[in-house]
């Protein structure tokens, strides 16, 4: 099959293919890319709007090119949706798959995000995505974005710092990375919680969950009921369409 994953910011070697490549299966041909219209980051509401129209774009392009599933690189989400519309091919959002395996795994579960002002944004997903009963908390590591990959022995260890507090104070009993630029830190990240006792608390990395999600809905031959995300009528719209 073919995969590709869209990252919805402009920033140049923020990903690539090749991050991902072990995560996929053997017969799967993955293929990556960036917006070249919106944010460097995403931290806020204001970068996913201004993500989303070449984030659609993209996923357009994506099945235009033959490409069987589509997944939008980053924990907001953006232009998943009207993605879903524009295609008839699987479009998954790394938040969605993330929050759904979550609710499998436990009763509860907390998103580690980036920056104190996404905590209620996260909340709002869970609400959303219908797991609003099932999310514990939100918590910050404030670090942002575009810092993540500068000292990961830091960001880890505040990964594992909150983590804990997730568990101890708002009864988490699953966490989910609240932003795929700290993808890879899973194992290292349960390590440090098994060696303080939690050692039966799974992480998720949420853009592994989305890629393994977009495989299996290939295999599946299903993809976004067009009921719930019926093809937009023709009009004239601008030109990123």
């Amino acid at each position: 099959m073919k995969l590709r994953v869209v990252t919805p910011i402009t920033t140049v070697g923020f990903a690539c293919a090749e991050q991902f490549a072990p995560y996929v299966r053997t017969d799967t041909e993955l293929s990556h890319v960036a917006i070249e219209r919106g944010p460097a980051s995403i931290e806020c509401a204001l970068d996913e709007a201004l993500a989303t129209p070449d984030t659609v774009a993209k996923i357009v392009e994506a099945e235009r090119d033959g490409v069987d599933a589509v997944v939008v690189n980053c924990m907001g989400d953006p232009g998943v949706e009207p993605g879903r519309e524009a295609v008839s091919i699987p479009v998954v959002g790394p938040c969605e798959a993330a929050m759904h395996l979550a609710s499998m795994l436990g009763h509860s579960f907390s998103v580690l995000t980036v920056l104190e002002r996404l905590r209620h944004r996260v909340e709002e997903r869970a609400r959303r995505y219908g797991v609003r009963d099932k999310f514990a908390s939100a918590r910050a590591v404030n670090i942002p974005v575009l810092e993540l990959d500068g000292d990961r022995p830091a960001m880890i260890a505040a990964l594992v710092e909150q983590g804990m507090r997730a568990i101890e104070e708002d009864d988490a009993h699953v966490l989910i990375f609240g932003c795929t630029g700290m993808f890879g830190a899973a194992e290292q990240m349960q390590a440090g919680l098994a060696a303080r006792g939690y050692g039966g608390v799974p992480v998720i990395d949420p853009i592994v969950a989305a890629i393994r999600l977009a495989e299996t809905l290939v295999d599946l031959h299903l993809s976004p009921s067009k009921r719930t995300y019926p093809a937009p009528p023709t009009k004239a719209r601008c030109s990123s369409e």
